[in-house]
């Protein structure tokens, strides 16, 4: 009821844990939270916030226009309704080492099991769009740096992102991947990979967690789960994937009403109310209700 019993600091930990066996974890993301109290009775491994969908969700374009308090907002909303770990896609860390800081610091209070900091040059753009542009290593290590010095908890998960393969290749991704290793990141997020044959190229050159993202209309292929696994990814995201199917809905419906005047033949579509409140747990506030008015006023 209410609010996850499981603190953030043993989220953490958990996600630690799991990132250790090796083992791919699949994280969908979250565009809400009620999405993510979702994915997490769908038994998945952990929840994503991308900043694309929180952009959309405000009616914005992913070219760094959200602000550090949007970000946390939202990130701790979903944090807050699900024992799964939540990573979160920080985009450049929202200025200079400095703000960097600040924003690892406010991401962590906000319970977040951990952030993604790029490398792309300030303001960014979606890492799948041409254009994109990448800050030098020394600035990119700097960034790094700042958010491992200033998590408090250790086991918040500090993971580099680089966008330096489609503006230099592949052989700039593999240095700047191992650079950043260098600088402390706990993992690594490769971002706009063409093949399998990259990602195992990566993996060999470092030797911590990597991230495959696996968003549609893309640059990268939509490689299975399995394929991701057996090249030794560690985590993959789904980051926009609910957030689209959901409008792909919306839009098919809003066209039937026009068109038919209701939406009796979307019916066998739509949720129904009572798995929402199941997924609510409604039960659960009548019976905290009940435990506490359980009087009968005076006539």
């Amino acid at each position: 009821m209410l609010y996850s019993r499981i603190s953030p600091e043993k989220k953490r930990e958990n996600f630690r844990t799991r990132l250790a066996t090796g083992e791919l974890l699949v994280l969908p993301g979250a565009f809400n939270p009620l999405s993510a109290k979702l994915i997490e009775r769908k038994a998945f491994d952990g929840v994503y916030v991308s900043g694309a969908v929180l952009a959309a969700d405000l009616g914005l374009p992913d070219i760094g226009l959200t602000t550090l308090s949007e970000v946390a907002t939202r990130s701790g909303q979903i944090a807050r309704v699900t024992d799964l770990p939540t990573l979160v896609d920080a985009d450049t860390g929202f200025g200079e080492p400095m703000n960097v800081a600040r924003t690892v610091q406010t991401l962590e209070d906000s319970g977040v099991a951990g952030l993604h900091i790029e490398d792309q040059v300030n303001p960014k753009r979606c890492g799948h769009l041409d254009g994109k542009q990448v800050v030098d290593e020394g600035s990119a290590i700097r960034r790094i740096r700042a958010a491992v010095t200033a998590r408090r908890d250790a086991n918040l998960l500090i993971m580099a992102r680089t966008d330096i393969r489609a503006i230099d290749g592949l052989g700039a991704a593999v240095d700047r991947a191992k650079a950043l290793v260098d600088a402390g990141a706990d993992a690594i997020f490769p971002e706009a990979m063409v093949d399998l044959k990259e990602f195992e190229t990566i993996r060999a050159a470092i030797d911590v967690p990597m991230l495959a993202n696996m968003t549609e209309f893309g640059k990268s292929e939509l490689f299975t789960t399995s394929q991701l696994a057996d090249v030794g990814v560690n985590i993959v995201i789904f980051p926009v994937s609910l957030l689209r199917l959901a409008m792909g809905s919306a839009v098919r419906a809003l066209d039937t009403i026009t068109r038919e005047g209701n939406l009796v033949s979307m019916l066998d579509e739509m949720q129904h109310r009572a798995d929402l409140y199941d997924l609510l747990d409604y039960e659960s506030y009548n019976a905290y209700d009940s435990s506490i008015f359980n009087f009968d006023v005076p006539r």
